[in-house]
């Protein structure tokens, strides 16, 4: 289950020919993102496992997640834009819910991104799902 956001960048992937143009599409989410707080890039926002700088700042409010997230290469700030797309908004149990690497592979970044990239997102996926799991 993907949430209206990440459905709009599905459709969105599916009118970009070229991988050329959906990387381009990735960064440009990015870029759109509000800057995580310097506050908030601290050792237990970062998210081990990832070849670039990554903090991720969860919340839980009311039983649904939200996180803000920041990178320092442009490619991953704007996986985490997608990332917050798929799992934003929704409830815990929603977010447990969700095959992230097959909604991933919707947009076909399972085939177009480097093994170190793919780890990293992975890395990120799996503090997602340790959020929603401690409640």
């Amino acid at each position: 289950m993907a949430s209206q956001a990440f459905e709009a960048i599905v459709e969105d992937f599916e009118f970009l020919d070229d991988w050329e143009d959906r990387y381009r599409y990735v960064i440009d989410q990015g870029k759109a993102m509000a800057p995580l707080e310097d506050a908030l890039k601290v050792p237990a926002t970062k998210v081990d496992g990832c070849a670039s700088q990554v903090w991720l700042h969860p919340t839980v409010d009311g039983g649904t997640l939200h996180f803000n997230g920041e990178s320092d290469a442009m490619i991953v700030r704007g996986l985490i834009a997608v990332l917050r797309s798929l799992y934003n908004g929704l409830t815990l149990k929603e977010v447990l819910g969700v095959d992230a690497r097959a909604e991933m592979g919707r947009l076909g970044l399972n085939d177009h991104l480097s093994a170190q990239r793919s780890n990293g997102l992975r890395a990120m996926i799996e503090r997602i799902q340790e959020v929603a799991a401690a409640g």
